[in-house]
């Protein structure tokens, strides 16, 4: 929970490697147009951006292509950003393959370290003993 919603949204790009936005609405939208901003202006890394759901996105990657694109607002490379599927695991593999090549992850499986600064608690080990 944070108070101001720029707070969270500055979380939200901080720790991410990858965003995969489902359909939604206006909140969907700015984050959406949020990273891909800050990726065009340099401000982050330009991590994968995936729009799940063709039905629901594809008319506004047509209207970005109509209108923004062909006024030279745009340019092709910023909008061919967008990776567009109907499929889960599509979506997953691709930010897992661009995110762990431009970034140089790698699995593992260690626990994720929390952070008392983002407010996080510990939970208990239920792992069988």
């Amino acid at each position: 929970t944070f108070d101001h919603f720029f707070i969270r949204k500055v979380m939200l790009v901080k720790y991410s490697y990858g965003f995969i936005a489902m359909p939604g609405g206006f909140g969907t939208m700015d984050e959406v147009f949020e990273a891909a901003t800050l990726i065009q202006t340099r401000k982050i890394a330009d991590f994968p951006l995936v729009l799940f759901g063709r039905e629901y996105w594809e008319p506004f990657l047509d209207a970005m292509r109509l209108e923004m694109l062909a006024r030279g607002l745009v340019s092709h490379a910023e909008l061919s950003r967008f990776y567009l599927t109907d499929s889960p695991e599509d979506a997953v593999q691709y930010v897992r393959d661009v995110s762990f090549r431009k970034f140089a992850l790698r699995e593992t499986t260690a626990p994720a370290r929390q952070h008392w600064w983002l407010r996080e608690r510990r939970l208990p080990d239920l792992r069988p003993r």
